[in-house]
């Protein structure tokens, strides 16, 4: 039997990197083998099995990556994402970034550190949003043609302690039917009196409710009928599954920026 795969949590008292260690933990070919905090976190110190309600699992909550530590999985805010960005790229340590929400600035930050590293970075880790949006390419792809014009329309459902809007996962359906059909407006909500509908635009609608954990649709109206593909997420474990496939196909992979798309060989 190989020996497991030694995962850092970056993020791990947070709830969703409390998810991942989790799942990491209870997963034969990985190991948690660091969780990560800032500095100033009032978890550092404390059991990360602990905090993820599994019990000890004698893997303290530190500020600085250990040693035998093979890829991170990071799901954390930009600020912090960036300062580990840097480490991982010294270090050449593989890594999942699955934070959103990044400047301009950050994002320059990733992309110049994947000529060191390889990386996975995706808006979403979820394997069903991933495919969906490999459905929402081919239906962009297929109605682009229609003579009387298609509508497309983004709604997003997040919990209540979401700090981005739209989401970043929105936005890349977003991109991905505007790559196929062309719309140049991004159109974020709408009040007043905006008048008619312009033919290039496409519409978000960033809903904030409860504990959702993530639901998206994609609306294509067209005149006489409606394609509606719809994505939700019932429990946080559907991104850290994504992000532990991640890690293990990352760790295998030269420098280089990758997407879900390849972990899934879509």
């Amino acid at each position: 039997m190989s020996t497991p795969l030694k995962i850092a949590v970056h993020g791990a008292a947070g709830r969703m990197g409390q998810r991942v260690t989790a799942v990491t933990h209870a997963d034969n070919e990985t190991t948690v083998a660091a969780a990560l905090e800032s500095a100033s976190s009032p978890a550092l110190g404390k059991d990360a099995g602990e905090l993820a309600g599994l019990g000890k699992i004698d893997v303290p909550v530190t500020a600085e990556i250990p040693d035998g530590v093979e890829v991170v999985i990071d799901f954390s805010v930009p600020e912090a994402l960036i300062d580990l960005v840097k480490v991982c790229q010294s270090r050449k340590l593989p890594l999942v970034i699955a934070t959103t929400g990044l400047s301009p600035e950050q994002k320059q930050t990733v992309e110049e550190a994947i000529a060191d590293i390889p990386v996975v970075w995706a808006p979403s880790m979820s394997l069903a949003v991933n495919v969906t949006m490999e459905l929402t390419r081919l239906a962009s792809r297929f109605l682009k043609n229609v003579p009387a014009g298609v509508d497309v329309e983004i709604i997003e459902r997040h919990h209540r302690y979401k700090e981005d809007a739209p989401s970043g996962t929105a936005l890349r359906f977003g991109e991905i039917v505007a790559s196929e059909m062309g719309q140049t407006n991004h159109q974020h909500g709408r009040e007043g009196r905006p008048g008619q509908r312009p033919r290039n635009e496409i519409g978000y609608h960033a809903l904030r409710v409860g504990d959702n954990v993530g639901e998206h649709t994609i609306v294509f109206g067209m005149l006489g009928e409606t394609i509606e593909l719809t994505v939700k997420g019932s429990t946080r474990d559907c991104y850290a599954y994504g992000a532990l496939a991640a890690a293990k196909f990352i760790v295998n992979q030269p420098p280089g920026l990758y997407s879900m798309n390849d972990v899934l060989g879509l």
